[in-house]
């Protein structure tokens, strides 16, 4: 509805969701290192895919994401 274009509060609250998000992916990174959160910050790039791909989910990926769903049919490491 593009509410960031209607509403200078909406595109604050916007602005800091995103920030939060992106700092606690770095945080996410040094727990789970080798997934390069800090890099792509949990955005579904061709990178993170990798990195899935690879290590398979750990604890803070979404089970309901599709890819993930995919790969979550087989153990994890848990990592």
């Amino acid at each position: 509805v593009k509410g960031d274009s209607r509403s200078y509060s909406i595109a604050a609250a916007s602005n800091v969701a995103k920030v939060t998000r992106d700092r606690l992916m770095v945080e996410a990174d040094e727990i789970y290192p080798g997934y390069n959160f800090a890099q792509h910050k949990g955005y579904p790039t061709k990178a993170h895919f990798g990195r899935l791909n690879e290590l398979g989910p750990c604890l803070i990926h979404r089970r309901s994401f599709a890819p993930v769903a995919r790969i979550s049919m087989f153990p994890s490491t848990g990592r």
